[in-house]
C-alpha cells in the first residue's frame, strides 16, 4: 500500500495480469469481512457534514473542530502504529491522520489488513496541521463504507491513452481529477444560458424526442420502433418545427436545451448525439438574432472566464470587440477575387477558401437559397436569404435566419427537398403538420441554434468534442 514512484512501465499483459491477481486479493479480502460480519456494502448512509475544500480554504475557522468526511482513498503511507491516507471528494483531496491509540487496536488491525486505496471511507475527527504544515484530519473513527474491488488507475501510473480515458470516464475522472474541471465549467455554462435567456423573457420547453416523420433536412436519423403503435420512429435530428409551431401557437419567446441525434460522422467537432440551444423570437430578424448573439457570447465569456478574451486552440480570441460581419459573396470576393457567384458554387468557394481564414468572431449571413430550406428570402434578392451562421477559430459555431412564414414558399421547398432525398434512396416525408401549422400563420420571427458542446470547448480551451462529453459515443 506504499507509494512507489519508481515502478517500471508496464506491458498490457503485466497490467492484465496484475489486475487479475489484485481482483483476487480483494474479493478474498471482501469474503473475510463478511465471515466477520463487517460487510461494507451493507452501509446504507453516512452523515457528511463538511467537504474537504470547505476545510483546505477556511482552516482558520475548521481549526481543532470536528468534521464527517468522506471520499476514496488515493494514497496510503504506512508508518506502523501510525498511517497517513488521503481521501479525495468531489470538492478535493484531504490527509487524513490515523493512529492504534485514537480508533483502537482492533479497528487498526482490521483497517490496515482489509482496505486498499480505492476504497470509499468515512471518518469521523478533528482539523489540525502537521508538523509539516499540511492541513490534515485526524480520524477518531473510521468506516469502510465500498470496498475496491480492482485497483485505481494510477497502479500503472495513471490512465493515459485517449480512448481508454474517453470509454472509462469514471476511471479518467478518479486518476485525473482536473477532467471534472471541464463538466462542472458545462454546467455553469448551461446555468448561465438559461439565466441569460429567461431574463429576456424567453421560456424554456420541452418538444418531443421521438418523431414519426423521417423529413427531408440533409442529416440522417436513427430509426427505432415504437412496439404499441407498431410503426417506425425516428430520434430528432433537430428541434425547430416544433419549436416554430409553438411560436404560431402564441408564445412570442421560446428556447429548448435538447439532446439531438444526426447518424453522421465522427471527428473533432461532431459527434452522433450533442446538445443543441434553439430558440426562436417573434417580431424580429436575423439582425435582431445577430445581435443577441453577440451580447450573449460576451456574456457568458465575462460570466465564466473573468475576461472576454480566451485562449482556444493556440489562439486569442476577442469575443469582447464588436464581431466582423460581412456577406457570403462579399466573403468569398475577399478571399478568392471572384464576385458575382451565386448558388453551391458560392457555396464551396466559402468552403474552401474563406472559412478557413475566420479565427475572430465573424457573422457571414446572406446564404443561397439553395441551401437554405427553412430561411426566408430576401425580399429584394430571392436567391439568397435572411440567413447567418458564425465563425470562430475556423468552426461554425450556429445557425440563424429569419424564419420562412410563407406556407406556399416552405411547401415548395419541402417539396424539392424531399424528391431529392428520394433520388438517394431515402423515403423522405413532407411535415405536413408543420405546413398546416404555417398556413395558420406564423409572425415575423427570428430563429437561432447553436451547440452547447462547441461553445464549452470554446470556454475551456478543449480540443474535442470528446473533451467535453461525459461519455462520448464509442466504437464498442
Amino acid at each position: 500500500m506504499t507509494d512507489n514512484n519508481n515502478e517500471k512501465e508496464l506491458t498490457l499483459e503485466e497490467i492484465n495480469a496484475d489486475l487479475s491477481e489484485q481482483n483476487r486479493f480483494r474479493l478474498e479480502k471482501l469474503a473475510e469481512l463478511k465471515e466477520t460480519g463487517m460487510n461494507p456494502y451493507e452501509i446504507t448512509k453516512f452523515p457528511v457534514d463538511t467537504k474537504n475544500s470547505d476545510i483546505a480554504g477556511n482552516f482558520e475557522e475548521f481549526e481543532n473542530k470536528d468534521v464527517c468526511i468522506a471520499g476514496r482513498i488515493t494514497s496510503w503511507r504506512d508508518m506502523g502504529k501510525a498511517n497517513f491516507i488521503d481521501i479525495r471528494d468531489a470538492s478535493g483531496r484531504m490527509q487524513i491522520y490515523v493512529k492504534i491509540d485514537d480508533i483502537g487496536e482492533e479497528n487498526f488491525r482490521n483497517f490496515k489488513k482489509y482496505w486498499d486505496l480505492g476504497d470509499i471511507a468515512g471518518v469521523k475527527g478533528f482539523v489540525f496541521k502537521t508538523k509539516r504544515g499540511e492541513i490534515s484530519v485526524h480520524a477518531k473513527e473510521i468506516t469502510l463504507l465500498s470496498k475496491s474491488l480492482l485497483p485505481l488507475p494510477e497502479k500503472w501510473h495513471g490512465l493515459r491513452d485517449k480512448e481508454e480515458r474517453y470509454r472509462k470516464r469514471y476511471l479518467d475522472l478518479i486518476a485525473n481529477p482536473d477532467v471534472k474541471d471541464v463538466f462542472i465549467t458545462r454546467s455553469r455554462i448551461l446555468r448561465e444560458i438559461r439565466n441569460y435567456l429567461d431574463n429576456l423573457g424567453f421560456t424554456e420547453v420541452d418538444t418531443p424526442v421521438l418523431h414519426t416523420l423521417e423529413i427531408g433536412a440533409a442529416a440522417r436519423p436513427f430509426i427505432t420502433h415504437h412496439n404499441t403503435l407498431d410503426i417506425k420512429m425516428f430520434l430528432r435530428i433537430e428541434t425547430e418545427l416544433y419549436l416554430k409551431k409553438l411560436i404560431v401557437g402564441g408564445f412570442d419567446k421560446v428556447y429548448e436545451v435538447g439532446r439531438i441525434f444526426r447518424n453522421e460522422g465522427m471527428d473533432s467537432t461532431h459527434n452522433p448525439e450533442f446538445t443543441s440551444i434553439e430558440l426562436y423570437q417573434a417580431y424580429t430578424d436575423y439582425f435582431g438574432i445577430m445581435d443577441l448573439v453577440e451580447n450573449m457570447y460576451r456574456h457568458l465569456c465575462l460570466k465564466i472566464c473573468g475576461s472576454d478574451t480566451v485562449p482556444y486552440k493556440g489562439n486569442q480570441i476577442e469575443l469582447g470587440k464588436p464581431w466582423k460581419r460581412m456577406t457570403m459573396r462579399e466573403a468569398v470576393e475577399k478571399y478568392t477575387g471572384k464576385s458575382g457567384v451565386k448558388g453551391n458554387e458560392l457555396i464551396e468557394l466559402f468552403e474552401e477558401f474563406a472559412e478557413p481564414e475566420l479565427i475572430q468572431p465573424t457573422i457571414i449571413y446572406d446564404y443561397p437559397v439553395e441551401n437554405s430550406p427553412l430561411a426566408k428570402r430576401k425580399p429584394d434578392e430571392p436567391d439568397f436569404t435572411e440567413r447567418f451562421e458564425f465563425f470562430i477559430n475556423a468552426c461554425e459555431f450556429g445557425n440563424a435566419f429569419s424564419e420562412l412564414n410563407d406556407p406556399i414558399d416552405q411547401r415548395e421547398r419541402f417539396v424539392k427537398q424531399v424528391e431529392e432525398r428520394k433520388k438517394q434512396g431515402i423515403n423522405a416525408q413532407l411535415d405536413e403538420d408543420f405546413l398546416t401549422a404555417l398556413e395558420y400563420g406564423l409572425p415575423p420571427t427570428g430563429g437561432l441554434g447553436f451547440g452547447l458542446d462547441r461553445l464549452v470547448m470554446l470556454l475551456t480551451d478543449s480540443a474535442s468534442i470528446r473533451d467535453v462529453l461525459l461519455f462520448p459515443t464509442m466504437r464498442p
